[in-house]
């Protein structure tokens, strides 16, 4: 493994999946051609899922070959743990013009050796939540837990069966997602008809 830390290391394309707390630098190469660095600026612009205020930018530098972006552990120490949605925004200089070349997305994880905080996902959590009152071993921590302001406990059996598959479902993608990063297979089979 290259050393991560040395910027003729950095992955080339943003990341996937970022560790909160952790320093953090990929490259674009792609970009220079058509955006020489010396006349345009290329920015991402992130925002965490369900719209919080905090809106992470970061301003690639000048490589020549290359713009690389590089988030300090101090910096990222700030990421909320959740799925981001980010753009990157390709600006002008000789007259501020932007426009949007990229678009994607990251999940922040949070950092397990200092982050208190359970490490499982929102989906995660609620499949536990509502499988324990389902198999009547719910805990007190579970009365503080609602869907569409209503409290778990109050909710029926159906409506319990259909949050928990629908929370299934979110887990599975957050999975899937997880290993197709990684690069390895999902053990999905897609089938197609020609």
């Amino acid at each position: 493994m290259a050393n991560l830390f040395d910027a003729a290391n950095a992955p080339e394309g943003e990341p996937t999946i970022v560790t909160v707390g952790d320093f953090i630098q990929w490259k674009r190469s792609d970009l220079v051609d058509d955006y020489p660095p010396a006349s345009y600026t290329a920015t991402y612009v992130a925002r965490i899922t369900g719209g919080g205020s905090n809106e992470i930018q970061l301003t690639g530098t000048d490589q020549t070959t290359h713009y690389l972006f590089t988030v300090p552990s101090a910096d990222s120490d700030y990421f909320n743990p959740g799925y981001y949605h980010w753009q990157l925004e390709i600006v002008r200089n000789s007259d501020l013009e932007r426009i949007v070349v990229d678009t994607g997305t990251f999940t922040a994880q949070v950092d397990l050796d200092v982050n208190q905080s359970d490490p499982r996902t929102h989906a995660e959590i609620m499949v536990d939540k509502i499988e324990s009152i389902l198999e009547g071993r719910a805990d007190s921590d579970v009365a503080n837990y609602s869907i569409k302001d209503r409290s778990l406990t109050k909710l029926s059996i159906d409506e319990l069966l259909r949050w928990r598959d629908y929370y299934r479902l979110e887990f599975r993608k957050e999975k899937t997602a997880q290993l197709i990063a990684k690069g390895e297979t999902t053990g999905v089979t897609v089938k197609v008809r020609f």
